[in-house]
C-alpha cells in the first residue's frame, strides 16, 4: 500500500511539472561509487533539478554485495517504477563503480529510447590499485567481494557486453595519491588509469584536471554532464 501511495503522489507531482512549460518529462538516476554516500552526488543532483529533471539519488551499501546483486537490488525496482510512470527518458549519471552497476543492469534490461548515461571516472576495465591489494586481508575486509570485482582481471568486467544507450565518459588526470599513481600505468586520477575508463561504445570522452574523488564536484564536469544528457555529446572547447 505504501508503495502504491508513493507512486500515485510521484505521478501527480510529475503531472504538475508538465503544466510548467519549462519542465521536461525526463528523469535522472544518480549512483555513487564504492564506499561513498549519496550526499557526494548532491551538487550534481541539484544542477540536474535546476534543469527540470526528476532525480533519484540512490544511496547504497556495498557490504556483502556484488555488482550483480547491487544492480538487482538498487536499480530494478526504481527503473521499472519510472517506466510505469511514463518518463520519456530515464538517464543515468554515475561515479566510479556506479557505472559498472548500470552496465550490468543494462545487460538484461532496457531503458526508453533516447536515454543517456554519463559516467564519471568509471573503472570499466578495472583498476591496478585493486590488483595490488587483491590478496590483502584488510582490503577484503574493507571492500568485500565487490572490491575483488574491480581488478583488471575481473571475470565480470571482461564478460560485460556493449550497452545500447549513448554513453559519455569524463575522467580526471590529476592525482593526490602518488603511491597509487606509481602502481597505475599512464595518466590516472589516483584510483583509475585514464585508458581503463574507456568503452568501445562510448559516444564521447573527456579528460579534465581532477582527481577521482573530486571530479563529481567539478563545476565544468557538472556543466558537461548536463550538456551530454541534452545533446548526446560534450561541449569540447578548441583553443585557437
Amino acid at each position: 500500500m505504501r508503495k502504491l501511495i508513493t507512486t500515485i503522489f510521484l505521478t501527480l507531482y510529475i503531472f504538475s511539472l508538465k503544466l510548467n512549460a519549462e519542465s521536461i518529462n525526463e528523469s535522472v538516476i544518480l549512483l555513487h561509487g564504492l564506499g561513498d554516500v549519496k550526499l557526494s552526488m548532491l551538487k550534481l543532483e541539484s544542477a540536474l533539478k535546476d534543469e527540470g529533471y526528476i532525480t533519484k539519488n540512490i544511496g547504497y551499501s556495498s557490504s556483502g554485495g556484488t555488482i550483480e546483486s547491487l544492480a538487482d537490488k538498487e536499480l530494478s525496482g526504481i527503473v521499472e517504477k519510472y517506466k510505469k510512470i511514463g518518463f520519456d527518458k530515464i538517464h543515468f549519471v554515475t561515479h566510479s563503480m556506479g557505472g559498472l552497476i548500470v552496465r550490468y543492469y543494462l545487460q538484461e534490461h532496457n531503458i526508453p529510447v533516447g536515454s543517456r548515461i554519463v559516467m564519471l571516472s568509471p573503472p570499466n576495465h578495472g583498476s591496478e590499485v585493486a590488483d595490488h591489494f587483491q590478496e590483502s586481508k584488510f582490503f577484503k575486509l574493507i571492500v568485500g567481494d565487490v572490491g575483488q570485482e574491480l581488478a583488471t582481471s575481473s571475470k565480470i568486467l571482461t564478460e560485460l557486453k556493449p550497452i545500447v544507450p549513448e554513453v559519455g565518459i569524463i575522467t580526471g588526470n590529476k592525482s593526490s595519491n602518488p603511491y597509487f599513481s606509481r602502481i597505475i600505468p599512464g595518466e590516472d586520477d589516483g584510483r583509475v588509469a585514464v585508458d581503463n575508463t574507456k568503452l568501445t561504445e562510448m559516444k564521447d570522452f573527456m579528460v579534465v584536471p581532477s582527481t577521482h574523488l573530486t571530479i563529481k564536484y567539478n563545476n565544468e564536469v557538472i556543466k558537461q554532464t548536463v550538456f551530454f544528457l541534452k545533446n548526446g555529446k560534450f561541449k569540447h572547447i578548441i583553443n585557437e
